[in-house]
């Protein structure tokens, strides 16, 4: 059976650029502008306060784990933090940490930080399929999952960056299943997390070649068009056939950046010619799929 969310955090193609082991004490506070990147924190001990921009801060305690596919303004802190709102200095220990706050007290918090690349060409498109903001509480595997990547990301050992890869690929999938899903913001683990609408979107990652249309998908659904459009909506954010068209494209990106032929790809993303392929193709996209692919695969040389 295909798995949608595999798939989507395989065509990612994450890799762990930076990670950090970080400790606190004292009041302080530390922001951040990521521009879009993947962030994560796991709290080995303590408790500390997490802000990002369009959400309710959150009290996160050990054991919790935080992953934020497009992070952009955020901030980490005390629970307590400074009354003027202002950054506080950092220092760099020499046992590798990051300390926070006042450098010479016992951490009041220690905490697993870094973020993660997307390699694919159509992240931005992916990463929009996902939940804005993901909270685990109480998933040992997730902090053991971080603890890995940070010890792997701080050898020179061989194929370092092959099982970094691997390991990436576990830690998203596996913080995206373990996410609540009433608290999760729109997004394909929210669909997937509804029994009826999770069958509709297997079947369209299944047979992206099929001619779908919203009755059809309703049907496999096993629901009325009009409730399976709304529901689909409100739980993923996208509309179907905006969500199939996301897939084919992602699709087609990966099938060019391959050296398929725009033929082959049209028709393995369901589409009956050529030319209709790339009209849609061009109109997403923004440019011609022959010079997509001619530009994917000069970069990799």
């Amino acid at each position: 059976m295909v798995d949608p969310l595999a798939e989507v955090v395989t065509l990612l193609r994450p890799s762990a650029p930076f990670a950090k082991l970080a400790t606190a004490a004292g009041r302080w506070l530390a922001r951040r502008a990521e521009a879009g990147r993947p962030f994560f924190c796991a709290i080995v001990e303590g408790t500390t306060r997490l802000t990002v921009q369009g959400h309710e801060p959150l009290v996160l305690e050990q054991g919790d784990f935080v992953l934020i596919p497009a992070a952009f303004d955020f901030s980490v802190s005390s629970l307590g933090p400074p009354t003027d709102g202002e950054a506080t200095p950092y220092v760099f220990r020499a046992d590798g940490e990051i300390r926070h706050g006042d450098p010479d007290a016992p951490p009041d918090v220690r905490m697993l930080v870094g973020h993660c690349r997307f390699a694919s060409p159509d992240a931005r498109l992916l990463v929009s399929l996902l939940p804005q903001l993901v909270h685990v509480r109480g998933e040992p595997t997730l902090t053991t999952l971080v603890s890995l990547v940070h010890a792997e990301f701080c050898t020179r050992r061989p194929a370092r960056d092959v099982v970094l890869a691997r390991l990436l690929d576990v830690l998203l999938i596996e913080a995206l299943r373990s996410a609540p899903g009433h608290a999760a913001s729109p997004g394909l683990v929210g669909g997937l997390a509804d029994e009826r609408l999770a069958v509709a979107i297997r079947r369209m990652h299944e047979q992206p070649t099929a001619a779908w249309t919203v009755a059809e998908l309703a049907r496999e659904a096993a629901m009325s068009r009009s409730a399976f459009f709304a529901r689909f909506s409100r739980l993923v954010g996208v509309t179907p056939m905006d969500y199939l068209l996301g897939w084919r494209i992602a699709l087609a990106k990966r099938l060019l950046s391959d050296g398929a032929t725009v033929t082959d790809v049209a028709a393995r993303v369901g589409y009956g010619s050529a030319s209709a392929f790339s009209v849609a193709f061009t109109r997403h996209v923004g440019q011609p799929p022959a010079h997509f692919a001619r530009r994917e695969q000069s970069a990799a040389l």
